[in-house]
């Protein structure tokens, strides 16, 4: 994704206007700075630097790869957050657009038409939203007495809402590309979720979506926009849950496809260690048995979990708020007595 979007900066005309907008963009993007203590140790001077900037307009060669860490992060922040839509087409998710809702699948959870390609596409719908839903299954999913002879754990609805928000999460950090880089992507997954990264058992939506934003609030991924940003894809859980059951299969069937393109990759690099590539098979078969799982739930259930993730989400913003209002009035308390002992 993020080496294609290096390839649209590199079309563009090098005029002056266009470097001076994209100069003041990153000079706006570097300024930022996040309202959460969680990110105040965030490098604040980390923003591409003009070197390179020339380099891109000018129309030199440059991959993403020859990017510094910096200003990687900040390059990929930019795109999240739509700071530089006038200049690159801006990823809607899917689940996000009108055609989502009227995803149909078979009574055997495959889709009910099989998709043309984008060759056989004619002009004038090639560009159609629809192709951007994700396949459903190809083939009939088996029951769930076929896979495990044991009762599915009643924990199976918040484990579904831990491997989700590691989907979304995945497909906003790639821009909705995750086979730019498959394994890569797999990675991320396996770092977000506790679910299939690290074969946790959470027994509450709180303790599942707490684990998630744990995460996206660490070094490795706090530039994507720490708390805020995390929360944001709490928001984009709840829709694809909203969406009910046909959606969440084509959810999952696009997670056991990245997960299946990045062991492949995973197999071919002889540096990947052995248990490496077995947290990544496992979480291939939890991936499929879930998604067995979710053919076999009635509607309803998507609507109340919808609703509970809504909930705590509802809390989570308004303990942030209570946070930040706490640290704005920290300077006024500064050298008071807070607490004073009863006489």
């Amino acid at each position: 994704m993020q080496e294609n979007v290096v390839q649209e900066l590199q079309q563009m005309q090098p005029d002056e206007q266009m470097k001076h907008k994209m100069l003041d963009i990153l000079k706006r993007f570097h300024s930022e700075e996040e309202m959460d203590s969680m990110d105040e140790d965030s490098s604040a001077d980390s923003t591409l630097s003009e070197e390179t900037l020339e380099k891109i307009l000018s129309g030199e060669e440059i991959s993403f790869d020859d990017l510094s860490l910096e200003e990687k992060k900040r390059f990929q922040r930019a795109i999240a957050y739509g700071d530089l839509s006038k200049m690159i087409k801006p990823w809607d998710p899917w689940w996000s657009k009108p055609s989502a809702r009227k995803i149909r699948l078979s009574r055997e959870g495959t889709q009910l038409v099989q998709p043309l390609s984008e060759q056989e596409l004619p002009d004038d719908i090639g560009s159609n939203e629809s192709t951007d839903i994700p396949f459903g299954p190809e083939t009939p999913l088996p029951p769930l007495s076929t896979l495990s002879s044991k009762e599915p754990s009643p924990l199976l609805t918040v484990h579904l809402v831990d491997i989700l928000y590691s989907y979304c999460f995945t497909l906003r950090l790639y821009n909705g590309d995750w086979r730019s880089d498959a394994l890569g992507s797999v990675m991320v997954v396996l770092n977000v979720s506790l679910v299939l990264g690290q074969g946790g058992q959470p027994e509450t939506v709180l303790e599942a979506l707490s684990h998630c934003l744990e995460q996206i609030c660490s070094p490795a991924y706090r530039h994507m926009g720490g708390l805020q940003f995390g929360l944001a894809v709490v928001h984009d859980v709840i829709s694809l849950l909203e969406l009910g059951s046909s959606a969440l299969l084509c959810a999952f069937c696009d997670m056991h496809r990245l997960i299946r393109e990045g062991e492949k990759e995973a197999k071919s690099e002889k540096r990947r260690k052995d248990e490496i590539r077995s947290t990544i098979k496992l979480a291939e078969r939890k991936t499929y048995f879930i998604m067995c799982w979710v053919h076999e739930q009635p509607e309803e259930v998507w609507s109340s979990l919808a609703a509970i993730v809504s909930a705590e989400k509802t809390i989570m913003e308004s303990q942030r708020s209570n946070k930040a209002e706490i640290l704005n009035n920290k300077g006024a308390t500064k050298g008071k007595c807070i607490i004073e002992e009863i006489q």
